[in-house]
């Protein structure tokens, strides 16, 4: 396979493709973008630590001085975590201005999928997926991230939408275009900070093995685009639905009124979320970051396993 003539791909996670070990992509939104310094970088630091202990290399993504980076150095994960919001969020269209001017970008779940893909990484563990936003039947208003599942073969596993969304018709647009939702141990679309959401998903797997093959079996058969497997925040993390609806209402009606809209509005919106929760949903963001990067380990460690049978 020709590399890619922009990427940067780490020697670590290059070796470990080489040798056919498990490998996670992991996104730099949630670094520049998901919290405040010095915690975004703990946090960082921890996923991938995480990753580590279940037998896999991480690779963190994101585009510095112009370059796609597969896997970062400590130092590269400080320097976005205290650049933070000055560097741009950066989706699939963003990215050819982005490298021709040798810019940096935090990868949001679309691009980092593009860049695992370039590099042959096939899982990818990440928070919460974007979707369809409330309203989108006027704003139209929808998430790159599901364009891409469509179309990119990489292995996303989250904790669901992030309930700032439509879920429903998040769903709906992801039957349109032929991705299958998978609830990790749950018959039931987790929704972030929660556990249920009350929308049903296309199948229920109770393991990494079962996860693996699932992906290899779609692979093996030719089809294009990913996979989607929603991970229930773990229960002592998951927060009152009656409390966290309550503030994303609020947080959606300010964000209206100030004519919000675009990239901007998913990061106002959780931002906002954390100040009406007094913090919790920042703690349980990490939380539900760190439950899907433990079992992304595992099913990148089994799809191995049957790359090589």
């Amino acid at each position: 396979m020709r590399m890619n003539p922009y990427l940067d791909v780490a020697p670590e996670v290059s070796q470990a493709l080489a040798e056919g070990r498990p490998v996670v992509a992991l996104e730099s939104t949630i670094i520049s973008h998901g919290m405040p310094y010095p915690q975004n970088v703990e946090t960082a630091l921890h996923v991938e630590q995480i990753i580590r202990e279940g037998g896999a290399v991480p690779a963190t993504i994101a585009i510095i001085g112009g370059r796609l980076k597969a896997g970062l150095t400590k130092e590269e994960i400080d320097y976005l975590g205290r650049t933070g919001s000055g560097i741009p969020k950066a989706s699939r269209r963003d990215l050819p201005v982005l490298v021709a001017k040798g810019m940096d970008g935090a990868c949001t779940v679309t691009t980092t999928m593009m860049i695992a893909a370039m590099a042959g990484i096939s899982v990818f563990a990440t928070g919460g997926i974007g979707g369809v936003h409330r309203g989108a039947e006027t704003t139209m208003d929808i998430s790159a991230d599901l364009e891409e599942l469509a179309h990119t073969p990489v292995m996303v596993i989250c904790a669901g939408a992030k309930s700032i969304l439509d879920l429903g018709l998040t769903l709906e647009y992801l039957e349109t275009h032929g991705v299958t939702v998978i609830g990790y141990g749950t018959k039931e679309l987790p929704a972030f900070y929660t556990r249920r959401s009350g929308f049903g998903v296309d199948y229920e797997l109770d393991t990494p093995q079962e996860l693996a093959k699932a992906f290899h079996v779609k692979r093996e058969l030719g089809m294009e685009g990913g996979m989607l497997v929603t991970n229930p925040i773990p229960e002592e993390y998951s927060m009152d639905p009656a409390v966290i609806n309550k503030a994303i209402d609020e947080a959606v009606a300010e964000a209206k009124a100030k004519g919000i809209h675009g990239k901007e509005t998913t990061p106002f919106l959780l931002a906002k979320i954390k100040d009406l929760t007094g913090g919790d949903s920042l703690d349980s963001n990490i939380q539900l970051v760190y439950n899907n990067a433990k079992l992304a380990a595992k099913t990148a460690a089994e799809l191995c396993k049957l790359a090589k049978a």
